[in-house]
């Protein structure tokens, strides 16, 4: 198998050990959970706002589908992380102006007791390229 790290500076550096991406195989890419900070300050973005912040978790994806050579019409599953449940309208809409409905990937959505630097959602994603 092979194996192609992906980085960018258009999106978050790591907070821990691991990559924004990795590109199995040459077709399968892994996208690391991404979380509302802005890249070129490291700040986090979108403050209590959820949607807000998944516009900035949207935005962080796409850097890192842009640097594999891939788009989000090209991600099969998503899983995404709240911080509380509540909040799960406010992100599906700004979530669905970005993934169609005919063709949405497969997604689970939980809510988790933490997540890094205490945000409200993160999202990580598989895409096929």
């Amino acid at each position: 198998m092979s194996r192609r790290i992906i980085q960018t500076d258009q999106a978050p550096a790591p907070v821990g050990p691991y990559n924004q991406a990795v590109l199995a195989s040459g077709q399968m890419l892994f996208v690391a959970g991404q979380i509302p900070l802005d890249p070129a300050t490291g700040d986090l973005v979108g403050g209590d706002d959820v949607a807000q912040q998944t516009e900035q978790v949207i935005a962080n994806l796409k850097a890192i589908l842009t640097a594999a050579g891939a788009n989000l019409g090209q991600v099969v599953k998503t899983s995404v992380f709240l911080k509380d449940m509540n909040d799960f309208g406010a992100m599906n809409a700004v979530y669905a102006q970005h993934f169609g409905d005919v063709d949405a990937p497969a997604r689970a959505c939980v809510e988790v007791a933490r997540l890094p630097k205490d945000v409200r959602v993160e999202i990580e994603c598989i895409a096929v390229i």
